[in-house]
């Protein structure tokens, strides 16, 4: 099988590191040896191709090879030349062997066997028997004297038994070596390719394992381990031979989690008043049932303070909850109707490092119960609207607190065990304390009777005082007694405001508005139109013409009257303001009465312009090779968006997904069909990389219809195969069997031979799915002929990566890596990093299965870096999966259990099907003996 080809210089580069950390070599050896070769490889094809296979060689061998090309060189001048460079060489930069040879492991020289060089320099290869520290230094660790430090950073593990270090040869069978080429140019026979070229000439298995640094895995050896020196261990243990000096064994990190989510709100500044209803609360969690999460039912008039009073509460209790707080704003009373509870639980399952959310409200619910059943988390409902709405979203562990505001009593989650606290308006001297924090003592205390007018007014009702102190305090020379008659306007007694103080609010609101510059007056009316409870300058600039920091001017100006509000500490940058309900409502009020229905339409069309010129930018960073289909904008924003890296694409993509589906809806309902299925096909890295499956299949029904409805055919081609593909993940091949269908019956009366491939792919995809392994491969088959024909090599590609899964299916991985080597190099060649990072960890699996457990494992391990690099937690899960196969098939069994445990600890948030079978994987496992038995 064809070698992934280093450069020259990767490949001098990777001689030098093969030698020992204290040695003198370093740019000047690297020219040395680049310059010595570089004749001889011009005029010498078997030679240059030497150099071409070892760079699939292990590294630490690559001093070998230098000796192997030394001894194979003939007599020709440039052959000579070469022969006495080498040798000068090998005696200038490799320490001696007793008895005269070069060796690197003797004395002075690194135990380290690392692992694929290339992938060192790509981010960190790790070494598979992790002693020594070369590639340590490779991937970016600490000293060559760290024994596995910096390998556990870099590509996550660290063999305790020297898995594959030379697993081949405990296999057993005929070592292949998919790949290795070197050792063939170095003279071995064929059929011992990617062996060791030492075997070759009568190495014992204990003569390996000594030079080796560990016994062979799967090998019986009577060496016994001996660590002498100033010796510590820590953790886990490596099984080698004789270690001498200072060797220092760290503990693997574990699998990396988010941090612990702190996502309730602020507690606003003034907040005063209501130590009786602290006090209450208090009472209420006293008389907690000990085997069920405490529900709290925090009840009361719009702005009467319920948001803050909670948060309040729930932060005094910080300390008793060390596995977070959770906040969701269920929106029970938007006009844009409340908060369904997948969108909440999706959003408390990322929070608690799902990076993929099952596609079914049942699947999620039972991830929830699962992931909360051991933690202690407080869980903040904020405006919820119903019972119903609500016990979806409750915890399963005994230790959590759960507190729901609402307008409603709530009545209904009595059955749950909560408990209920009704908040009412405040005291007449808490309200005036309230009124006079936010204006200035002294001013109250000039005119108290005023001030004691204007909260009377204000029904005492906390958002209205807070809206009137923040109208005096932004214009200071105006009296109070002055904005006690604007709030009158002339109607009379109190009594007129409305028992729940509705009214009031609104008059508040009305004044507040009344006084704010045009520009901030126009932003607060646009951003009341928006189908969104988040904003941030980009948005509110592109909604309303003006740029980005001019945006975040007007949105500081609206904060500091009170009209919007600080999301939580920490929130995403999109997340950095939020309206109040009502002040939501007030705002898309005065956008009905203000501007016309020309400029509201135009107004959320900026926003769907916005959401689609944004996503398309971060899709043509994080997905190139993605055929960007046509792009229609009523108002293109300017400046227009970009990104500079990978990872903010990909985590604005995450942070707005709500915002793009909300984009996504708006444009279906408004008529907007263009957009609305360009949208989602924007949306595709989101869907890729990240796999909200329920977002997935309800986008691409809009989208589908949208492209439908606008009689595109290329779009409405794209929504059936992408759209199928989410079938596909959510388990309904059938379903997604007729989307490709129809795809591949609309690419034929079009003629496009791309489109048709592509149906074909994914009829495939449904048909494996669905355990209908002969027709997948008819499928894909049939796909990879139609893509060679028109020259498609990255759909080429890919179908061969799916052939290859077939192939492993059917138990047969040398075919499968033959097809996957060559899918690598392609998607490698084409671009497509993330698809070329699969290809390689089901080629490290298929070569692991084929016998040849080292090779397999370093490409394994290269992969897994690449999904770190890529942010795909779903396939970093599958490929250490694969790892611990590996690792069990040849008995290397603790290191087996570690691997499946890294893995079920990503799956577990992430699909509860993998995670069963990742549990299943470990009770499987012989148990370990407990020390003294």
């Amino acid at each position: 099988m064809a070698a992934e080809p280093m450069t020259e210089r990767e490949l001098t580069e990777a001689f030098v590191r093969a030698l020992p950390p204290d040695g003198p070599y370093g740019p000047a050896a690297g020219r040395a040896l680049e310059e010595l070769t570089g004749t001889a490889r011009e005029s010498d094809p078997a030679l240059a191709a030497a150099w071409a296979g070892a760079a699939d060689a292990d590294p630490a061998r690559l001093a070998d090879l230098a000796r192997a090309l030394h001894r194979r060189l003939g007599a020709g001048r440039a052959e000579g030349e070469l022969r006495e460079g080498l040798r000068g060489w090998l005696r200038e930069y490799a320490p001696a062997r007793e008895g005269g040879a070069h060796r690197r492991d003797g004395p002075g020289a690194p135990a380290a066997r690392t692992v694929d060089e290339g992938a060192d320099r790509t981010g960190g290869g790790a070494s598979e028997c992790a002693v020594g520290g070369e590639a340590d230094r490779a991937a970016g660790g600490a000293s060559g004297r760290a024994v596995g430090e910096g390998t556990d950073r870099a590509a996550g593990e660290a063999s305790e038994g020297a898995v594959g270090g030379d697993v081949d040869r405990a296999a057993g069978g005929a070592p292949e070596h998919v790949g290795g080429e070197a050792d063939r140019a170095a003279g071995e026979a064929p059929e011992r390719v990617g062996g060791d070229a030492d075997r070759a000439a009568g190495e014992t298995p204990e003569r390996a394992a000594d030079r080796a640094g560990g016994p062979v895995v799967g090998h019986s050896s009577a060496h016994v381990n001996s660590l002498s020196g100033h010796t510590r261990v820590a953790g886990s243990s490596v099984q080698a031979r004789d270690i001498h000096g200072g060797v220092h064994l760290h503990q693997p990190a574990p699998p990396g989690r988010p941090p612990v989510p702190r996502q309730l709100l602020p507690v606003p500044a003034h907040f005063t008043g209501r130590a009786g209803d602290l006090r209450a609360l208090d009472a209420l969690r006293a008389a907690r049932r000990a085997s069920a999460p405490q529900v709290a039912v925090v009840s009361g008039p719009a702005g009467v303070g319920k948001t803050a009073l909670a948060s309040r509460w729930l932060s005094a209790l910080t300390p008793e909850f060390p596995d977070g707080q959770l906040y969701a704003d269920l929106r029970g009373h938007t006009p844009g109707g409340p908060a369904g509870p997948t969108e909440a639980l999706a959003g408390f399952l990322r929070a608690l490092g799902a990076a993929s959310i099952p596609g079914s409200l049942a699947e999620q619910a039972a991830l929830w119960r699962s992931l909360t059943a051991g933690l202690r988390l407080v869980v903040m409902l904020d405006n919820a609207l119903s019972a119903a709405q609500v016990r979806t979203l409750l915890p399963a562990a005994p230790g959590s607190l759960v507190v729901v505001t609402s307008r409603h009593r709530l009545t209904g989650l009595g059955v749950d065990g909560a408990g209920f606290h009704q908040v009412g308006m405040l005291d007449p001297a808490a309200a005036l304390e309230l009124f006079a924090r936010g204006v200035g003592g002294d001013r109250v205390a000039a005119d108290r009777p005023a001030a004691r007018e204007v909260v009377d007014l204000c029904a005492r009702l906390p958002l209205a005082v807070c809206l009137a102190a923040a109208q005096l305090a932004a214009r200071p020379r105006r009296p109070v007694a002055a904005l006690a008659s604007a709030l009158t306007r002339g109607r009379g007694p109190l009594e007129t405001l409305g028992v729940e103080g509705d009214t009031a609010v609104r008059t508040a609101l009305d004044e507040s508005f009344a006084a704010l510059p045009a520009r901030a007056a126009d932003a607060y009316r646009r951003m009341g139109l928006l189908p969104v409870t988040r904003y941030d300058g980009p948005m509110a600039g592109a909604v309303c013409g003006v740029p980005p920091e001019e945006a975040e001017d007007l949105l500081e100006l609206l904060l500091e009257v009170n009209l919007l509000e600080e999301a939580a500490p920490g929130s995403a940058p999109g997340d950095r303001y939020r309206f109040h309900d009502l002040v939501r409502l007030h705002a898309g009020g005065r956008a009905e009465a203000d501007l016309p229905e020309p400029e509201r339409r135009a107004t959320l069309r900026r926003f769907a312009d916005w959401c689609l010129a944004t996503a398309t930018s971060a899709e043509a960073l994080l997905t190139p090779s993605h055929r960007t289909l046509d792009r229609d904008y009523a108002h293109p924003p300017v400046p227009p968006v970009a990104f500079d890296a990978q990872g903010p694409a990909l985590a604005w993509l995450d942070e707005h997904r709500f915002d793009l589906m909300a984009a996504v809806r708006l444009a279906a309902r408004e008529g907007w069909d263009a957009s609305a299925w360009q949208l989602v096909d924007a949306m595709w890295p989101l869907f890729l990389r990240l796999r909200p499956y329920d977002l997935w299949t309800e986008a691409h029904a809009l989208g589908l219809a949208a492209a439908r409805r606008a009689g595109h055919r290329a779009g409405e081609g794209r929504m059936l195969t992408s759209g199928g593909n989410g079938l596909c993940h959510t388990g309904r091949f059938d379903e997604a069997a007729r989307w490709f269908e129809d795809a591949l019956r609309h690419a034929g009366e079009d003629g496009d031979e791309r489109q048709r491939a592509q149906a074909l792919h994914g009829l495939g995809r449904a048909h494996f799915g669905a355990g209908r392994t002969q027709d997948a491969e008819r499928h894909y088959a049939h796909a990879l002929a139609l893509r060679e024909a028109i020259g498609y090599t990255r759909g080429a590609a890919l179908s061969r990566v799916c052939l290859g899964e077939i192939a492993l299916t059917h138990d047969r991985p040398g075919l499968a890596a033959e097809r996957l080597a060559t899918a690598r190099a392609e998607l490698v060649a084409e671009g497509d990093s993330y698809d070329a990072a699969r290809a390689l960890a089901l080629l490290g699996h298929a070569t692991a299965r084929g016998g040849h457990a080292r090779t397999g494992m370093r490409r394994l391990l290269r992969a897994l870096v690449e999904f770190e690099n890529a942010g795909s937690v779903h396939w970093q899960a599958r490929t250490m999966e694969y790892l611990g196969q590996a690792c069990q098939e040849h008995r290397a069994l603790a290191e087996a259990a570690r691997w499946f445990t890294r893995s079920l600890a990503l799956y577990d948030p992430v699909s509860p099907t993998d995670a069963t079978r990742l549990r299943a994987r470990l009770r499987e496992l012989p148990p370990r003996p407990r020390p003294g038995l």
